[in-house]
């Protein structure tokens, strides 16, 4: 039986939610149309995660599954909470 255990680095995005740090691919804001048209096609695909608990989308994360992940937090905010880990 193997006992070992896995330590994943999380990433606060705001209110409580938390990605593993390793499967962040991209940070980027929301605001452009390319995004949206990538947001609504996750949407469409389930492979949205919306963690902004009913606040302004301010970015979105895209994980190395393919799930993007919508965050109320500034792209600049994430940037910074990944280089501090």
């Amino acid at each position: 039986m193997n006992n070992e255990v896995v330590v994943m680095k999380m990433i606060g995005i705001g209110y409580g939610n938390f990605i593993a740090a390793e499967k962040v691919v991209a940070v980027v804001s929301a605001n452009s149309k390319p995004i949206k048209y990538m947001i609504r096609e996750a949407r469409q695909q389930n492979v949205l995660i919306d963690a902004t608990v009913g606040k302004r989308t301010r970015s979105a994360v895209v994980m190395a599954n393919g799930q993007v992940v919508l965050s109320a937090n500034a792209v600049k905010t994430i940037l910074q909470r990944i280089e501090k880990n």
